[in-house]
């Protein structure tokens, strides 16, 4: 019997890594620098404390899952040259410092689950295919549980791992969250990179400075995404997703145009960027973990939350510049443009 249940225990932490360990809130604010690299595969406290902390610095992790997998490492590697450091998955205690010396107060709050919260309407399932979204009247949350991870940057597990036994659809229920804020400020944009190589966007102020950088989907060779230097055309919050059949998306059989109501499990998501050139743009998405890890139809995919927060210090005219290579020279090279406000999506 005691075999048996050794057995099971060892299952169990292979199989759940995130139950394998004390992740309660004490222990994720109180968490020290990792003195090894930490797993990329694992949910521990030092790197949710980490991720936490680089959100809310403007470097984005993307999602917040407590692993430090490639977006966080990304994030952790540009935090580090901004501010002068090295970094090779070895987090060098200078750089910890500075990353807690960049935003104050713990990393994780209580917060109580409001009305609206679960409210909805909740869809019973997210189709899978474009066609069969066009006659829902919104493309909302699947849950309760799904908005409230997407609203504080979280992944569901990651949530449900801070908060054993709690119920994430009773209003009233206090749950453990990422501390990240609703709504950034940015210094004034002059100047916005994508690399397509490293599949990542930078925003850079007048002088040159860093001030935010976001994982981003780029375009496969396919659909591929511009070349050259575009510019800011408008935003659109909550936008109206628009297919238009010279797309010939492999998965979509209608050789009609038609839409897709709004919502954040939209194909553009929350949140859309126009840029100068006909059905491109930089627009949120209904799947935040796979941003970086996929290609995108052409478009510029970020999560939801990093979609608005660009889209919300952005001004129409800044330019967008796409770096072919990461040796690219992007403020030199002017790419053709249309100035036309694309109407339709990738």
């Amino acid at each position: 019997m005691v075999r048996w249940m050794l057995g099971a225990a060892m299952l169990l932490g292979l199989v759940c890594p995130a139950l394998a360990g004390n992740l309660d809130a004490k222990v994720v604010n109180d968490a020290a620098r990792p003195e090894k690299p930490p797993a990329a595969d694992k949910v521990n406290a030092p790197v949710t404390k980490l991720q936490i902390l680089l959100d809310r610095a403007q470097f984005s992790p993307g999602q917040i899952d407590g692993k430090l997998g490639e977006n966080a490492q990304k994030a952790l590697k540009a935090f580090a040259e901004q501010n002068g450091l090295g970094f090779d998955k070895i987090i060098a205690p200078e750089l910890w410092d500075k990353l807690n010396a960049a935003s104050e107060g713990p990393v994780v709050v209580d917060y109580k689950i409001t009305d609206a919260d679960v409210k909805g309407p909740f869809l019973k399932k997210l189709p899978a295919k474009l066609e069969d979204m066009k006659s829902l009247e919104a493309v909302g949350y699947t849950s309760p549980l799904e908005g409230l991870a997407e609203k504080f940057h979280m992944s569901e597990e990651l949530l449900k791992a801070l908060n054993p036994g709690k119920s994430f659809d009773k209003a009233g229920e206090t749950i453990v969250v990422a501390s990240v804020p609703a709504r950034r400020e940015l210094p004034r944009i002059a100047r916005i990179e994508i690399d397509k190589a490293g599949a990542t966007l930078k925003a850079y102020e007048g002088s040159g400075r860093l001030v935010a950088f976001y994982p981003a989907s780029i375009g496969s060779p396919d659909r591929p995404t511009p070349t050259g230097t575009l510019k800011v055309t408008g935003t659109n919050e909550l936008p109206t997703y628009h297919y238009n059949p010279e797309y010939k998306f492999k998965s979509v059989k209608s050789n009609k145009p038609f839409e897709i109501k709004s919502g954040p499990n939209n194909p553009v998501g929350s949140y859309w960027i126009g840029l100068s050139a006909q059905g491109y743009g930089i627009h949120g998405t209904a799947e935040p973990d796979r941003v970086s890890k996929s290609a995108s139809h052409g478009c510029v995919r970020l999560t939801n939350w990093d979609a608005r927060a660009l889209g919300e210090n952005v001004k129409r005219g800044t330019p967008v510049v796409f770096l072919d290579a990461p040796t690219d020279s992007s403020s030199k090279q002017q790419g053709k443009t249309t100035g036309k406000r694309a109407a339709n999506t990738r």
